[in-house]
Order: structure tokens, then C-alpha cells, then sequence
């Protein structure tokens, strides 16, 4: 099938306005980055975070220029429980409180499982799920003290329903990130707190190009309903739909941004 053109821009409506967000891998390109940009649109107060220092604070300073006063850059590895602690610390110290946390760090990589080393293996989890539970787990002791509510958005995949070859690490570390959202949602509600995931497909952006061959990235275009893969924004739209207001009833959800549901 042709692909369909993707729709134009969406422009900001206000959503989050007077809000604060915390945002993981967030360096300037693919659906962090794209989300960064959302919720400055919005009306946000963002700190961005990602392993990568130089590009992190390269992306900072572009943003500044046309957001000035509302965004803030902290480097940090989702591995490190202290990295971790100190981006939340961060956080209140920056803006004075803390209502929205996306969770976007993962890393993926494509192997066959009879070939995976247990290092290759632990990576991918420790950064996509491990890295995950780390965050949930330091905004939730935030939110239970402030006693204001908030709302964790966890970004997982598509994969973590659907079987794909060479992805068992990466499926198996997503299916991860959906359980713990739903679990997470369960124990929070008793205090205000909203917990909700993405599960995105192909969403296109530089470094997927770089370690995605071009054959496999065909393929799961011409999977998907529209014949096309996402633009990053458009799953960003959908995170700022789970942050905002109008999701206010939903928690333990995991959106599908995409036709691959099964």
C-alpha cells in the first residue's frame, strides 16, 4: 500500500500550562526530544535529562532561545540509583515542585537469542526496565510526600505485545515496562497520582537509521495501517494527552500509538 502524508503539526493549546516535567532521554532527537518540545509548547517547565552530557546541554541551549526561563538540563544515567535521586532532587530544587514525569530511557539492539550474551541481555533491561522502575519508583516517593498528586508517563512499545525476531531482550524489557505501569498505577491512586504508558511502533528519527537496516525498516512501515512510520511528535502528542487534564480518569493504561496492537 502508498503511505499516507503525515498530517501538519498540531500547535500547542495550553494543555500544561503552569505544570512541571521531568522528561528522561531527552537530548534533542526521536520521541524525547519530540516531547520536550510538546510540553514547552504546552505551557511546561521542563528539566531534560540524558546519559549524553554534550548533547544534552547542545539541546538546552536551542531550546532556551525560544522557551527562555523554561527549561533546565541535568545529565543522568538511569542506571545510577544515586544519577537517579539527584535528577528528582534537581527537579524541586529547580521549580519548587515536581507534576509530571516521562520516562522515556530505553536501549534497544537487535540479536538472535540463541547467540545473546548475558552482558547484551542485562544491558537492555537495566536501562529499559531496570532504568524505569528506578524513576517510577523515586517520583512516587516524591509525589507521596508532597501530597499534590502527579502523573507518570512510561514509554514502552509495541513489541512488548507481538513477537519480533532478534528483539526478546528489548519485547521482554517493554512487556516489563507495561506490567510495572499498571502495578504502579494500582499502588499510587491512593494518593493522586496517575501512572500510564505509550507503546509506540517505528517512530523515524536519525540514530534508528543508524542501527536499523534498511530492509527491516521497510518492513514494519508496511505493517502499519497508514503505511507510514510515526513522526515523533505525534507520539508526544500522546503523552501530553496521558499528562494532561483530559486523561484525568485513566490510570494503568498502556496507549497503543499504532495499528500493531494485537
Amino acid at each position: 500500500m502508498t503511505g499516507v502524508e503525515s498530517p501538519e503539526y498540531v500547535p500547542g493549546h495550553g494543555l500544561l500550562e503552569g505544570r512541571t516535567a521531568v522528561i528522561t532521554a531527552a537530548a534533542g532527537a526521536g520521541i524525547g526530544g519530540a516531547t520536550v518540545r510538546r510540553f514547552l509548547e504546552e505551557g511546561a517547565r521542563v528539566l531534560i535529562s540524558d546519559a549524553h552530557a554534550r548533547r544534552l546541554k547542545e539541546y538546552e541551549a536551542d531550546l532556551a532561545g525560544r522557551h527562555p526561563g523554561a527549561v533546565t538540563a541535568f545529565p543522568c544515567d538511569v542506571t545510577d540509583e544515586a544519577q537517579v535521586q539527584g535528577l528528582f532532587d534537581t527537579a524541586v530544587r529547580v521549580h519548587g515542585r515536581l507534576d509530571i514525569v516521562v520516562n522515556n530511557a530505553g536501549l534497544g539492539g537487535t540479536s538472535a537469542l540463541v547467540d545473546m550474551g548475558d552482558e547484551q541481555w542485562s544491558r537492555v533491561l537495566d536501562v529499559t526496565l531496570n532504568g524505569t522502575f528506578r524513576c517510577v519508583r523515586a517520583a512516587l516517593r516524591l509525589f507521596r510526600e508532597s501530597g499534590h498528586g502527579g502523573v507518570i508517563v512510561n514509554n514502552s512499545s509495541v513489541v512488548g505485545w507481538r513477537a519480533q525476531a532478534g528483539q526478546a531482550h528489548y519485547a521482554a524489557a517493554k512487556a516489563g515496562v507495561m506490567a510495572l505501569t499498571r502495578c504502579a498505577a494500582i499502588e499510587a491512586a491512593g494518593y493522586g497520582v496517575r501512572v500510564n504508558a505509550v507503546a509506540p511502533s517505528l517512530a523515524m528519527h536519525p540514530h534508528l537509521v543508524k542501527v536499523t537496516s534498511a530492509e527491516l525498516l521497510a518492513e514494519l512501515t508496511a505493517r502499519e495501517a497508514f503505511g507510514r512510520y510515526a513522526e515523533p511528535w505525534e507520539v508526544a502528542n500522546a503523552i501530553v494527552f496521558l499528562a494532561s487534564g483530559y486523561s484525568s480518569y485513566l490510570t494503568g493504561e498502556v496507549l497503543s500509538v499504532s495499528s500493531q496492537h494485537p
